[in-house]
């Protein structure tokens, strides 16, 4: 067992106010600046095939969600993925709903070879990444972050990359070492594109970080405590939404401290 301490990642986040670039969904784009703003980032949603190239090269994350794809935002984000490797931008893939459509399925394929610094899905997304499970229904898992425990290990080492598995239980891999984040709230996953901001704060813990894998635990850690807190007071979707961004603006770090559910033990 290894300790990991999530509460100076979020110092770091909130002294340096990191500019998160996000070529995510649709859906996803509000709720997502709503929430790396609230936690002390700067969101960018700059998603033109024009300019997302030359944006990448400017932010200290990128973000690429799949949720809504369309091709000249294909272009776009694989542009964006390959701009950011070159200047050793860290950056995040969230393959929403991959195993769904062969569409989904090419692009994922196109925007792993620039080689994402952490990839973040559901336990199906993973598996399906992983060819080891169909991919879910739609954008939700059917199977437990449990089960994709071994596609996430061999993922991780062949992407030499950093794989965060969500569900009641995160996983977080590098292929070396493996993580457990407790905590969150049932309402988490009722609120539209609680899950894709997730992504974004993952990029804003990343951007200046030594250890990716360090990193993509304490976000998720930091998440699943405002989660907890949030829960409190909200007694269903529609109060939860603003709950949780209000409890991850106020999120201290004796708070963090106290409600981090973090384990850290070698990979199988």
């Amino acid at each position: 067992m290894h300790s990991l301490d999530p509460v100076p990642h979020l110092t770091r986040v909130r002294r340096t106010r990191p500019l998160v670039h996000n070529i995510t969904n649709h859906v996803a784009m509000n709720p997502m600046a709503n929430v790396l703003l609230a936690l002390g980032a700067s969101p960018a949603m700059v998603h033109a095939r024009e300019e997302a190239a030359e944006f990448a090269g400017l932010a200290d994350a990128l973000t690429l969600n799949i949720g809504t794809l369309s091709p000249h935002w294909v272009e776009a984000m694989v542009e964006a993925a390959r701009a950011a490797s070159a200047a050793g931008t860290p950056w995040v893939l969230d393959p929403v709903a991959v195993g769904a459509t062969a569409f989904r399925r090419e692009t994922a394929a196109r925007l792993l070879e620039p080689g994402p610094t952490v990839i973040r899905g559901n336990a199906s997304e993973i598996m399906a990444l992983a060819a080891r499970g169909a991919g879910g229904r739609g954008v939700d898992s059917t199977d437990s972050s449990e089960a994709a425990e071994r596609a996430a290990v061999d993922l991780a080492r062949r992407q030499a990359a950093v794989v965060a598995v969500t569900g009641a239980v995160d996983l977080i891999t590098d292929g070396r070492r493996l993580a457990r984040v407790a905590g969150g709230h049932a309402l988490m996953p009722r609120v539209t594109a609680l899950g894709c901001s997730l992504t974004g704060v993952v990029g804003a813990f990343l951007a200046g970080a030594e250890d990716p894998f360090e990193a993509t635990a304490a976000a998720l850690a930091t998440y699943a405590a405002a989660g907890e807190e949030a829960g409190k007071r909200a007694p269903g979707p529609g109060s939860f939404a603003v709950a949780f961004l209000d409890a991850l603006y106020a999120l201290d770090e004796a708070t963090l401290a106290d409600r981090a559910r973090l384990e850290v033990t070698d990979a199988p």
